[in-house]
C-alpha cells in the first residue's frame, strides 16, 4: 500500500513501486512512410520534412522551439497514440465524443519497453475544459478533494501534479503557462521524485528556461528542417533569457528605438 510523503511542498501519496524495467517506457517514435503526406498540414511543418525518428533514452524529454514549429502538434499526436483524449486527461477520460485519430497520430508508430497504459496528457490551453469535465464526472478525491475551478490557475495545476501523477507516461504541453518561477521549481521537484526512481517518464513541450534546466533531460529542437537534439545552453530560450537578465536596459533600448526614416 502506498504511504505518504512530501512532494513539491505538499503531502501526497508515494508512487507505486517501479516496474521491473522502469522508465523510460516509450523508447521510440517513428513515422509510417505510407501515411506521411508531405504536401499537407501538419506533415509540411518544416521540422517534419525528414519524417520523425525519435529515440527516447531519457526519463525526461523536452520539445523546444518557437511558436508554430510543431511542438504541441507532435505531443498531442503522441498522446492520441497512447489512448489519451486530445483535450487532456488519462485513458479513462473522454471529454470529446469519439473521433478518429488525427492524421499525424495515424502516421506515427510507438515502440515500448515495457508498454504502459498509465499516465496523463496535460494541454494547458484546454485545461479549463478538463476541469469542467471533472466537476461533472468526478468526486474529486483523486484531485485533492477540491474543484480545480475553485483554485487559482497555478494551484490547480499543482493540485493535478501532486495528486494524480504517480506512475506512467506524462505528456505535458506548456505546463509553465500557469506557474510562477517559484512554482516551476516546485514542479521540477515533482518530476525528480517520480522520474529518478523510474516510476514515470515525461515528454514536455515548454518555453521555460527554468523547466528546461532539469538535469539529465534530453532536449529536441524543432526550429530547423528536422528534429535534432540540442544542449540546454544552445537553446534560444536559455540564451535570450540569459542575455536579457545580464543587460535588460540594452535589450529594451534596442526594442524601443524609433526606426530611422
Amino acid at each position: 500500500m502506498a504511504g505518504t510523503k512530501k512532494r513539491g511542498g505538499t503531502t501526497s501519496r508515494t508512487a507505486p513501486g517501479p516496474s521491473r524495467t522502469g522508465s523510460p517506457f516509450l523508447r521510440q517514435v517513428t513515422h509510417r512512410e505510407e501515411k506521411w503526406n508531405r504536401g499537407q498540414w501538419p506533415f509540411n511543418i518544416s521540422a517534419f520534412s525528414q519524417g520523425i525518428d525519435l529515440h527516447l533514452r531519457n526519463k525526461v524529454t523536452f520539445f523546444v522551439g518557437e511558436n508554430g514549429r510543431g511542438k504541441s502538434t507532435l505531443l498531442e499526436a503522441i498522446a492520441e497514440c497512447c489512448g489519451f483524449d486530445p483535450q487532456g486527461g488519462n485513458r479513462d477520460h473522454n471529454i470529446e465524443a469519439f473521433r478518429e485519430r488525427s492524421a499525424l497520430a495515424q502516421a506515427l508508430s510507438l515502440s515500448w519497453l515495457p508498454k504502459v497504459t498509465e499516465g496523463f496528457f496535460l494541454r494547458a490551453e484546454s485545461f479549463y475544459n478538463f476541469a469542467t469535465y471533472l466537476d461533472q464526472v468526478s468526486n474529486l478525491r483523486a484531485y485533492g478533494g477540491k474543484s480545480l475551478h475553485a483554485q487559482s490557475h497555478g494551484e490547480s495545476f499543482l493540485a493535478l501534479f501532486v495528486n494524480r501523477f504517480e506512475q506512467g507516461l506524462y505528456l505535458l504541453d506548456e505546463p509553465e503557462a500557469a506557474l510562477s518561477p517559484q512554482r516551476q521549481l516546485s514542479f521540477l521537484k515533482i518530476i525528480h521524485d517520480l522520474a529518478e526512481p523510474g516510476h514515470a517518464q515525461f515528454l514536455i513541450a515548454t518555453h521555460s528556461p527554468i523547466i528546461l534546466s532539469y538535469p539529465g533531460a534530453a532536449l529536441f529542437s524543432l526550429d530547423g528542417d528536422s528534429i535534432r537534439e540540442i544542449a540546454y545552453s544552445e537553446t534560444e530560450h536559455y540564451r535570450v533569457t540569459r542575455d536579457f537578465l545580464n543587460a535588460p536596459e540594452r535589450f529594451l533600448k534596442r526594442l524601443f528605438e524609433e526606426p530611422e526614416e
